[in-house]
């Protein structure tokens, strides 16, 4: 019994202590472990304020004057309608022409006077109607002759007249200018002092490049009279005309065109037809200077025709003893009386078609002097 005691006691000893380890039978099956995931603290970032650089203030390039006022006249163009291709070409390669805003600024008022009476046109006409300039207006009258007739039946006008004008112009298209009309325009209008009218000459420039005139027939006088009439751009988009029927009007490079653009510009002005621009008189002694003269007070040029008397018919001037000494006149012409000494003669009766050559140059000495030149390469 004291060994069936202690074998117990053994056992249950054996149960006891941790260290035993149960048989394999003895093990009984239950639930799997479940594993736990170990999770790695998430600890929040710090915040840190983030540094403000100030923008670096780079200052724009600047931009000149004149750069920008080309914005304004591109801008100016568009409204015209001037197209977009013509506009890129020309506007951003405009140069500032110096020397026209010098000669600009340079222009006086040849006179002031305001008497009736002339200086004497003898110096003048003597440095303007030279033989020269005579014997090559009669060349071009007779060479031309054929489209002349046509022109004279066509717009009214003298053509000894269209040739004296060409003439006086360009020395029949041997000077017509070497100035960028276009740079020579825009300057002008930048300078300011006739913006409006600058303006309107550049962009009618523009317009005339549209119709395709080149860029480089745009040459003409520094303040934008271009092509054998000297035309300003304005004027060449209302008045150039086919001269020679080949439905294009050149004034940069064909007489005839020019010839039928003189022409036009007149008979705009208002040319009479089969009537001459004036007539030379002489006047008696007696003539009361008083009672002729002109109380008109012009908007346009008031020196030049403050130097012409009243319009009176050719009768009334008879009858003070003003008489013509060749080429005569209708009794019914209205007409005012020019003393011209110097020039010929006494003076002249003028008619509206002398008006339509001051029309051209607002200048009795270039008005007498065309005149005259006409008068001579016709021979009358």
């Amino acid at each position: 019994m004291i060994g069936g005691v202690m074998l117990a006691v053994t056992s249950a000893m054996a149960l006891a202590t941790p260290s035993a380890q149960p048989r394999p039978s003895a093990i009984v099956a239950g639930p799997a472990p479940v594993q736990v995931a170990q999770l790695t603290p998430v600890y929040p970032q710090p915040v840190y304020p983030q540094p403000v650089y100030p923008q670096p203030a780079y200052a724009p390039p600047p931009q000149s004057a004149w750069d920008g006022y080309k914005v304004r006249l591109a801008a100016l163009a568009r409204q015209q309608g001037v197209r977009e291709a013509t506009i890129q070409a020309v506007v951003p390669y405009l140069r500032l022409n110096q020397r026209a805003m010098d000669l600009d600024r340079a222009q006086r008022p040849t006179s002031t006077r305001t008497d009736y009476a002339p200086a004497s046109f003898g110096p003048y006409l003597t440095r303007h109607i030279t033989s020269s300039l005579i014997s090559r207006g009669q060349a071009r009258y007779s060479s031309h002759w054929a489209n002349l007739s046509r022109i004279q039946a066509m717009y009214g006008v003298d053509p000894a007249v269209i040739i004296a004008i060409y003439g006086k112009e360009t020395s029949y298209g041997a000077v017509t200018g070497s100035f960028d009309l276009l740079d020579a325009l825009a300057s002008l209008a930048y300078e300011g002092r006739r913006r409006q009218m600058f303006e309107d000459e550049f962009l009618a420039a523009l317009k005339l490049m549209d119709q395709g005139v080149q860029r480089w027939q745009l040459k003409g006088s520094y303040a934008g009279a271009t092509g054998y009439p000297q035309f300003m751009p304005t004027v060449a988009l209302r008045l150039r005309a086919d001269g020679d029927a080949d439905g294009y009007a050149d004034i940069w490079r064909n007489e005839d065109d020019a010839f039928a653009s003189i022409a036009n510009y007149l008979r705009n002005a208002g040319w009479k037809r089969d009537m001459p621009w004036g007539v030379p008189v002489a006047i008696p002694g007696t003539l009361n200077r008083a009672a002729v003269q002109s109380r008109l007070n012009p908007p346009r040029c008031p020196n030049v025709y403050r130097r012409h008397s009243r319009w009176l018919t050719v009768a009334q001037w008879r009858s003070m003893g003003v008489m013509p000494t060749g080429r005569t006149l209708p009794d019914t012409e209205l007409v005012a009386l020019m003393e011209t000494p110097g020039a010929y003669a006494q003076g002249y009766l003028l008619t509206g078609n002398y008006r339509a050559i001051l029309d051209y140059n607002c200048s009795n000495y270039y008005a007498m002097g065309v005149g005259l030149l006409a008068n001579a390469i016709a021979r009358r």
